[in-house]
């Protein structure tokens, strides 16, 4: 009862674009059940059932965020419902174009798709912009405990380095620039996989490469650290009473997280795959987790001083 009575005072926009999500998410497990069809390489619902998901989660926890907030609200409010905006569009589009039968992303045809892909661009960048004012406001202000507060802020932090990958995602791929070059408008421009073509062989649910470099797996890690850092405080709060203690192993786990995602958007710059790292990757991994872990066991013995 009283969960449901915090829940009306979070952002409601958001909160409607979460179920709007819920929505699409049932009507793209149907597509995938009933609908046969295959575009680039997956299921055609793939990627309406993908979006679904992430944008219903993002938009419950960034409504919960906007709700802790004392000062700025107002601001953070609008630039909540902006954010609901631009992501009702980005599905609508992808929705619609999956209902056609042609790609939503990097679709350079003329004409509506390759205006429908402009419209999603710019949506975009008008959203990260909005969070970037969102992060700020948080970051200026204590509205919860300490672990929790520094788990909110590293979130968001994150979140938008992993937004921001999206950004490596449009310029042209090396043969979409030949083809360019000898004055041929390619069907596609821009793309996530790096040293092979999109829609290769790729693995179960998520499609990621199997075969190359993958920019969808960085932008899923570094968005979804909004909702990791906060469940490590509620994982947290069950063993550790001494505030202190918690708050520290929060900064460990998100510096940890922080190199993780610098670690797969690396792996994937080189064109390597997620389930085949090399030993330069492997042995990155191996310091991370080492001196996280390391990190970890200091900070269970220590008694300091909080970090507020």
């Amino acid at each position: 009862m009283l969960l449901r009575e915090e829940i009306r005072t979070w952002h409601r926009p958001l909160l409607l674009l979460a179920a709007l999500n819920v929505a699409t998410l049932v009507l793209s497990i149907g597509g995938l059940v009933f609908d046969d069809r295959i575009l680039i390489g997956d299921p055609i619902w793939q990627k309406p059932f993908k979006f679904s998901v992430s944008i219903a989660i993002y938009a419950v926890t960034l409504a919960w965020m906007i709700s802790l907030l004392q000062k700025g609200k107002r601001v953070a409010w609008w630039m909540g419902l902006v954010t609901s905006v631009m992501l009702a569009v980005e599905m609508v589009v992808i929705v619609g174009q999956t209902i056609r039968g042609v790609p939503s992303h990097f679709n350079n045809t003329p004409g509506l798709d390759s205006l429908l892909f402009d419209v999603m661009a710019y949506a975009i960048i008008v959203l990260w912009v909005s969070n970037v004012v969102v992060a700020i406001v948080l970051l200026r202000q204590r509205v919860v405990d300490a672990p929790m507060m520094w788990a909110i802020r590293l979130g968001m932090v994150i979140a938008l380095a992993g937004m921001a990958v999206a950004f490596f995602m449009p310029p042209p791929t090396p043969e979409q620039l030949e083809l360019l070059r000898n004055d041929i408008d390619p069907a596609m421009i821009g793309g996530h996989s790096v040293g092979v073509a999109d829609g290769g062989p790729g693995m179960p649910i998520t499609g990621w490469s199997t075969v190359g470099g993958d920019l969808r797996i960085p932008h899923f890690v570094g968005i979804h650290a909004m909702q990791v850092l906060p469940l490590l405080v509620l994982f947290l709060r069950r063993r550790f009473e001494a505030e202190q203690i918690r708050t520290r192993l929060v900064l460990i786990g998100g510096i940890f997280y922080a190199g993780l995602l610098g670690l797969v958007l690396w792996q994937a710059l080189r064109g390597q795959s997620l389930i085949a790292p090399d030993s330069l990757t492997l042995g990155v991994l191996g310091v991370l987790v080492v001196g996280s872990a390391g990190a970890w066991a200091s900070a269970v013995r220590s008694k300091g001083k909080a970090l507020v």
